[in-house]
């Protein structure tokens, strides 16, 4: 029966362009260290490192992974790095918000907080290649922070990264739970829909549809946000899950 569900951030519960998202990002970031390194070297060596935790499957943080490759050759010492991307995700990040055209989801909190109050558990199922400030910080975009989820995955807490099964694998093993208990919800039909591989339900939200990637999938249900809530109250929903909203 269904006592834990997963939901992806950015695309499912609040809406913008990722690409803008990240064009922005790292034109930020890179304008905050240029006093240290060259900008295009400094995005170069950014997405290196986001690569390689993306594709690293160790029992590694990503965090870990993350400052074991980032800093590789730069010649610049951590004790002037950390502080600079400290100070950026503080200051600088939150404002990347005013570049994008963001549109949360009225419905997204409500539900979510139905689903908290029915005592699911409720877990942010993000790509954890960025830290939690970042990460809080979108959830604010959406409106949908400072909810007693039951686990939010990070850079710093987490080992793996979406679209390795191992991710899920993770998740799994953290809250002690099985496969069959669970259910994704996501609108990647590669990162998200991955973890039908375990054996977890999976729904793809086709609001802001992303299908692409080799590793994709089809999920066992689909729908826009609307067809989600009612897919909650519905008979389909009373099937798999020990009790319904």
């Amino acid at each position: 029966m269904i006592t834990t569900i997963m939901f992806d951030l950015d695309g499912t519960l609040v809406h913008y362009d990722y690409d803008v998202f990240i064009n922005a990002f790292l034109d930020s970031v890179a304008r905050k260290a240029a006093p240290l390194l060259e900008p295009k070297r400094f995005v170069q060596k950014l997405l290196e490192a986001t690569e390689a935790m993306i594709t690293s499957l160790d029992d590694r943080t990503n965090m870990e992974v993350f400052w074991e490759h980032f800093p590789d050759g730069l010649g610049i010492p951590l004790g002037e790095l950390v502080p600079v991307l400290e100070q950026f995700y503080l200051e600088d990040f939150p404002k990347i918000q005013h570049m994008l055209e963001v549109r949360p989801i009225p419905e997204a909190r409500f539900l979510v907080e139905r689903l908290i109050d029915k005592g699911y558990e409720v877990i942010i199922a993000t790509n954890p290649v960025f830290p939690a400030i970042a990460i809080e910080e979108r959830m604010r975009w959406g409106g949908i922070d400072e909810l007693r989820y039951h686990l939010v995955t990070t850079y710093e807490t987490s080992c793996y990264c979406k679209p390795n099964v191992e991710y899920y694998a993770e998740i799994l093993q953290n809250i002690g739970r099985s496969p069959h208990e669970c259910i994704m919800i996501g609108n990647n039909t590669c990162e998200d829909l991955v973890a039908r591989d375990l054996g977890i339900q999976t729904y793809l939200l086709e609001d802001c549809l992303l299908d692409m990637g080799p590793f994709r999938r089809e999920p066992h249900y689909r729908g826009s946000f609307a067809d989600l809530v009612r897919f909650f109250e519905s008979e389909t929903f009373r099937t798999i899950a020990d009790y319904s909203l």
